[in-house]
C-alpha cells in the first residue's frame, strides 16, 4: 500500500500541484467552496424533509438541491483527491483522515437508503425520512469537522 501511495505523490499533475505556487491554494479554495455547497444542499435538504420551509414544494426543493449535492460532491471528490494526493501517505496513516472517510460512506449510504425507500423520488414512506434526516445532518456536519481537524493534527 505503501508503494501506491507513493506512486500516488509522484504523480506529474501533483509534482506540478506541488510546484506551483497558485495551484494548491486554488484547488484548496475550490475543496472549501465545493464542501460549503455540499452541506448547504444537504442541510436544506434534511431541514425541509424534518418541516422547515413548509411554503416551498418539497419535491421540486429536493430535486434541485439533490442536483447541487451531486454536483458539489463531485467537486469536492475532486479537490479532495487532489490534496490528499500532495501527502498520501501521511494522511492515509492519519486516524482523523481514515475517520473521515468512513463518515462519507455513512453519509452516502444514508443518501441511497433515503432513494432506495424514496416514493417517486420524493421522501421515503413512514417514519424513516426523519430518522434518514438526522443521521444525514449528524454525519455530514461530522464530515465537516472531521475534515477541519485534519489540517490540525498532522
Amino acid at each position: 500500500m505503501d508503494e501506491l501511495l507513493a506512486g500516488i505523490e509522484q504523480l506529474a499533475i501533483v509534482r506540478g500541484l506541488k510546484a506551483s505556487f497558485v495551484a494548491y491554494p486554488i484547488v484548496n479554495a475550490l475543496h472549501i467552496m465545493s464542501i460549503g455547497a455540499l452541506l448547504t444542499s444537504v442541510w436544506l435538504m434534511d431541514l425541509r424533509i424534518l418541516g422547515a420551509f413548509r411554503s416551498l414544494p418539497q419535491a421540486a426543493f429536493i430535486a434541485l438541491l439533490r442536483r447541487t449535492a451531486f454536483t458539489a460532491f463531485a467537486g469536492a471528490l475532486v479537490t479532495g483527491s487532489l490534496l490528499f494526493s500532495i501527502r498520501a501517505r501521511e494522511y492515509a496513516a492519519m486516524p482523523i483522515f481514515l475517520t473521515k472517510m468512513t463518515l462519507i460512506l455513512l453519509a452516502g449510504a444514508i443518501f441511497f437508503v433515503f432513494m432506495r425507500h424514496a416514493k417517486g423520488g420524493d421522501e421515503p414512506a413512514g417514519g424513516v425520512a426523519p430518522v434518514l434526516a438526522v443521521l444525514s445532518l449528524v454525519l455530514w456536519t461530522s464530515v465537516l469537522f472531521a475534515g477541519r481537524f485534519i489540517g490540525f493534527l498532522n
